[in-house]
């Protein structure tokens, strides 16, 4: 508004100052003329001026002021001041009727010049003189004063404009300094350095801040309880399943399915354990990640000879907990390396706020028509397509709890199988 609004004032007073001008110039040419007029006499159908006037300007000669008498209805020159000696009789004069006068412009010698036209006629018994009397003056002084005032209106005026803008933002700077402060604060409870809002804000902000503190606090309840009865359930399990275990007449089979479900709630546990850490609120460097499991993977499976291809965007963080991340890009390469004859090939990417991770194969692929029923839980995929489908669901639900999303196309570089997910990051 600042901005807007002031140039639009200075236009104004210089209009307003300039058209102010103008009237005086005005007044002062009519007056002239009127003294002019005084001093006119006719005599016998000849008009008769006097040698010299009162006012020294008509008398010098190219003075910036002049004045003319003429007829009105011919335009024939009746009778110049001193101060037009060697000057052309100006062709642009104009003529108004009896009684009336105009104020214009024409140029003399190069020169801008105020004109003041007024016709009048002077009677006499028998008949009547009319005439007009042009008063013509510099306009020089009075461009020199419009250009001086222009001068230190703007000065004035831009030198305001800095002064409400400094103002402004000085004033905008302190008032959004608790907002600034709410931000620095919300940010450090997302990376896990606060638990709450503790500083002090102004009394528009508080209802905000206790809002956000009390959605921190149930947050943090509901992720315990949820955490409390996760642990309860795998505890209360342990035990008769260990009683189970004990158990001499069970079979291979048996014992193996009661193994499995002790892995399964190993690894529940595991995630409750986790969760402690309000992985919301965790960086997890993804670079330092996929290599460590690229190392355990080639160990593992070093007897398969597998070579493997990494592509990795440096200064990649993925917003989660490091356990769930492993678990996923884990999975996923294990998965691969299973289903691989020769080679794996892993590469990462940030797009806006996520990360893009692609693991491609060169094993036979899957089946497009079997990859719903791959990613739905408990179902085993072992059968559809070699070493792929163990976990899958599992990574699914995870990739999902980070509202990200898991796809499954075939790998036009390796004519296998390929992963793509997408997870959010800093």
């Amino acid at each position: 508004m600042v901005v807007v609004v002031v140039p639009i004032v200075g236009v104004t007073l210089n209009s307003a100052f300039e058209n102010q001008a103008k009237r005086a110039y005005l007044e002062e040419l009519k007056a002239s003329s009127y003294s002019v007029l005084t001093l006119a006499e006719v005599e016998g159908h000849k008009l008769v001026m006097p040698e010299v006037l009162l006012d020294e300007r008509y008398n010098v000669s190219q003075s910036g002021a002049y004045a003319i008498l003429s007829k009105t209805s011919t335009a024939a020159l009746l009778w110049r001041s001193a101060s037009m000696l060697g000057l052309s009789f100006p062709q642009q004069l104009q003529y108004p009727k009896l009684g009336e006068s105009r104020f214009y412009e024409v140029s003399l010698q190069g020169k801008r010049h105020f004109v003041y036209s007024f016709s009048v006629s002077y009677a006499s018994a028998d008949t009547d003189f009319p005439l007009t009397v042009h008063i013509l003056k510099d306009k020089s002084s009075f461009t020199a004063d419009i250009e001086s005032y222009r001068q230190t209106l703007w000065q004035w005026l831009v030198g305001l404009m800095v002064l409400l803008i400094s103002v402004q933002f000085f004033w905008l700077y302190w008032v959004a300094k608790p907002i600034r402060q709410l931000s620095i604060e919300l940010n450090d409870v997302e990376l896990g350095e606060s638990q709450q809002l503790e500083q002090r804000y102004p009394n528009e902000l508080i209802p905000v801040v206790e809002q956000l503190n009390a959605l921190l606090i149930n947050e943090q309840q509901q992720r315990q309880r949820h955490r409390n009865a996760l642990s309860d359930l795998a505890h209360s399990l342990k035990t008769p399943l260990a009683i189970i275990q004990t158990e001499a007449h069970l079979s291979e089979k048996v014992l193996q399915q009661t193994q499995a479900i002790n892995q399964s709630i190993e690894h529940q546990l595991k995630r409750a354990q986790s969760a402690a850490k309000d992985s919301w609120r965790q960086k997890v460097n993804v670079t330092r990640i996929v290599e460590k499991l690229l190392d355990a993977m080639s160990k593992i499976y070093h007897d398969k000879g597998i070579v493997f291809e990494s592509s990795l965007e440096d200064e990649l963080k993925f917003k989660g907990d490091e356990q769930d991340f492993m678990e996923i890009v884990g999975n996923l390469l294990d998965n691969a390396c299973k289903a691989a004859s020769h080679k794996v090939s892993i590469s990462s990417l940030s797009k806006n706020t996520q990360i893009l991770i692609s693991i491609e194969d060169d094993g036979c692929g899957i089946d497009q028509s079997k990859i719903e029923e791959i990613l739905k839980r408990g179902t085993r995929a072992d059968t559809y397509s070699q070493g792929h489908g163990v976990g899958l669901a599992i990574v699914k639900d995870l990739v999902e709890s980070y509202h990200g999303q898991l796809e499954i196309t075939h790998s036009e570089r390796f004519n296998g199988a390929k992963f793509s997910i997408s997870l959010p990051s800093f």
